[in-house]
C-alpha cells in the first residue's frame, strides 16, 4: 500500500471507527458532542496556537496562497447557490446555505490531520495559513447574505452585521488560539518547558481525537430529504473546487508544497459549519446536513483522485 493510500485509509478509517461506535452503541451522542468540543475548543486551538507562534512562514502576507484557494470559494459558492435556485426552485435564503456547503471546507477537524498525515508538519503549516482567516471570510459573508435577505436570524443594518460577526470571531476558539499564537510570536518569548509539554500533551491528540468525534458526530445528522440538491452540492465541494483551486494554483505559480495544499483542501468535504449557519437563519438545514454526510462518505475516493492529479502536476 502507498503512503498516500495508507494514509487517507488511516484517516477516514478514525472517522468510520467512530461511526460505528455510534452506530451499534458502544457510545452515546452526547459523547460525541463533548469529544468534538474538546477537539475545537481545547486541542486543535493550541495546536494552531502552536504552530502560529513557533512556524517560519516566510516573513509575508501569502496572497497567492489565498487568492488561488478563495477564488475557487466564491465561484463555487456562486455555481451552488444559482443551482439551488434555478435547478431545484429553492428561495434566495436557502441557496445561501446551499453555497455555503458547496464551498466549505472541513479544515479542522478533518483537513488538520488529514494534512499532517499526508504532507507532515511542512504542510500543516501551509494549511494554517487558511485557516487563520478561513472561519473569518466565511461565517463574515454568510452574515452579510443573510442581513441583504433578511428574514429569521437575519442582523439588521451595517451595524448589526458587525456585531455579529464580532460576536461569532471573539467566540470562536480557532480564532483565539490562532490569535495568541500571533502574539507570543510578536512578542519573542521563549515558551517555558512546563507550558511547552502541556501545549504538547493536548495539542498532539487533536487530529485523532477530531477525526473520532467527527465520525461520531456524523450518527446525529444522516440523510434525510432534500436529497438531490444536497448531492449537487457534494459534488461541487469534492469536483468542481478541487479543479478550481488546481487552475488558482496554477496561474498564480504556487510553490509545489503550497499548490498540493491548496488543492488538498478545496477537497476536503463540507463540514458542521453550513449546518450550524442554517439552523440559526432557519433555512437548508436538511440540505447542509445531508451534502456533509454525503460529501463525508465519498471523500476517501475523490481526495485520494485530488491529491494523485495534484502530485502529478505539480510534483
Amino acid at each position: 500500500m502507498s503512503p498516500l493510500v495508507e494514509t487517507i485509509a488511516f484517516v477516514f478509517s478514525l472517522v468510520a471507527l467512530g461511526y460505528a461506535s455510534g452506530l451499534f452503541g458502544l457510545l452515546k451522542q452526547e459523547t460525541g458532542e463533548a469529544l468534538s468540543d474538546f477537539a475545537v475548543s481545547v486541542a486543535v486551538p493550541l495546536l494552531l496556537f502552536r504552530t502560529m507562534a513557533g512556524a517560519d512562514f516566510g516573513g509575508s502576507l501569502p496572497a497567492s496562497l489565498w487568492v488561488s484557494y478563495f477564488t475557487a470559494v466564491a465561484i463555487t459558492w456562486l455555481i451552488g447557490l444559482l443551482a439551488v435556485i434555478h435547478v431545484f426552485g429553492r428561495d434566495n435564503r436557502a441557496a445561501v446555505v446551499g453555497g455555503l456547503a458547496a464551498s466549505f471546507s472541513n479544515l479542522v477537524l478533518l483537513g488538520i490531520p488529514f494534512m499532517l498525515g499526508v504532507y507532515g508538519q511542512e504542510g500543516f503549516e501551509v494549511l494554517s495559513l487558511i485557516v487563520s482567516i478561513h472561519l473569518p471570510v466565511m461565517i463574515g459573508t454568510s452574515i452579510i447574505l443573510f442581513g441583504w435577505l433578511g428574514g429569521e436570524g437575519a442582523p439588521r443594518g451595517i451595524a448589526g452585521a458587525v456585531h455579529d460577526f464580532a460576536r461569532s470571531m471573539g467566540s470562536s476558539p480557532l480564532i483565539v488560539g490562532i490569535a495568541a499564537g500571533l502574539l507570543w510570536r510578536i512578542s519573542g518569548m521563549e515558551m517555558p518547558s512546563l507550558m511547552t509539554r502541556l501545549v504538547d500533551a493536548l495539542a498532539d491528540v487533536a487530529g485523532p481525537v477530531a477525526l473520532f468525534a467527527m465520525g461520531l458526530g456524523l450518527r446525529r445528522y444522516g440523510i434525510t430529504g432534500n436529497v438531490r440538491p444536497a448531492l449537487a452540492v457534494a459534488a461541487l465541494k469534492l469536483f468542481v473546487m478541487p479543479g478550481l483551486a488546481l487552475v488558482m494554483a496554477k496561474l498564480t505559480g504556487l510553490p509545489p508544497m503550497s499548490a498540493k495544499v491548496v488543492v488538498a483542501a478545496a477537497s476536503l468535504p463540507s463540514g458542521v459549519n453550513p449546518y450550524l449557519i442554517a439552523m440559526r437563519f432557519g433555512t437548508g438545514q436538511a440540505l447542509s446536513a445531508n451534502a456533509m454526510s454525503i460529501g463525508t462518505a465519498s471523500a476517501v475516493l475523490t481526495m485520494a483522485f485530488w491529491l494523485s492529479v495534484a502530485e502529478w502536476v505539480f510534483g
